[in-house]
């Protein structure tokens, strides 16, 4: 079975599980039932295809899947918008072949850098393809306790330094979306050999890792709360904020902002001397 048909497949039952039959409206029968969710059969009618259509489809045996097939498995399946497209880029992997070459180093995107040098009051994150980091300011690598420099792993720090789970307060929720990302760009770059070991090498090493990856989320960057315990300036509280432009849609901006009113905003002035005090 070629992978992006089992991607497909597996994605479509990971999502037929959640539902149960009286979320859809459809009516129980009598019995024990042997699946958690929606039976083939049920989703299948749900979205006007044949039984024998749909388990082509799941088990990987549908060549060609048509817009308006993936239309009508979105809507039985109350897919949001980032699974549907997430759900299109599995059905037609062919379409994202780039003829840009996946093993390009990345060169941070300069008007995005403009952005980060005004924002030195606040920690920023400036993030490329499978969390590669393109530049930083001082304030989040103190922030986050490590120097996390450019070329440097973003997504490494956050399984594979034990500074990341001390300093994240709510460390699961943001390792659990950092794996829901990953997915998410795996089907954007199906042709990335590089990412695809990365992500199978993040897998064998972290029992975390693999049970988020088989759980099929798929998020792209949104807004987050972020709590931190720092050793020095004690429970901090940041909102963060992804930007990014058309130019550079691989690229992003992680702005973490806070509250002007914070105990947060008070103790950034004193944290941003103490660390400078501390380079020179």
């Amino acid at each position: 079975m070629p992978q992006d048909r089992a991607e497909l497949g597996a994605f479509l039952r990971s999502r037929r599980d959640r539902l149960s039959p009286s979320q859809v409206g459809l009516k129980v029968l009598p019995g024990a039932r042997r699946v958690p969710g929606l039976r083939r059969e049920e989703l299948a009618v749900l979205a006007g295809l044949s039984a024998d259509y749909y388990s082509r489809l799941e088990q990987g045996r549908q060549a060609n899947v048509s817009a308006g097939v993936l239309d009508a498995l979105a809507r039985a399946l109350r897919l949001d918008e980032v699974e549907r497209a997430h759900l299109r880029d599995l059905a037609d992997p062919a379409a994202l072949h780039s003829g840009d070459d996946p093993h390009a180093v990345q060169s941070p995107a300069p008007g995005l850098i403009r952005v980060m040098r005004t924002l030195d009051h606040t920690p920023v994150l400036l993030l490329g393809r499978a969390g590669r980091v393109l530049a930083r300011n001082a304030l989040l690598a103190e922030v986050l306790g490590r120097p996390l420099e450019p070329g440097s792993s973003f997504v490494r720090y956050m399984f594979q330094d034990p500074v990341a789970r001390e300093r994240i307060t709510n460390w699961s929720h943001f390792a659990a979306a950092t794996v829901a990302a990953l997915r998410r760009e795996m089907a954007r770059r199906p042709y990335d050999d590089q990412l695809a070991d990365f992500v199978d090498e993040l897998r064998t090493t972290d029992r975390d890792v693999a049970r988020w990856w088989d759980e099929h989320a798929v998020v792209d960057f949104r807004s987050a709360s972020k709590r931190i315990e720092h050793p020095v300036a004690g429970p901090m509280l940041f909102d963060i904020e992804h930007v990014s432009t058309l130019d550079e849609l691989e690229q992003h901006l992680v702005i973490y902002t806070v509250d002007p009113d914070s105990p947060t905003a008070h103790v950034l002035p004193m944290l941003a001397s103490w660390s400078a005090s501390r380079q020179a």
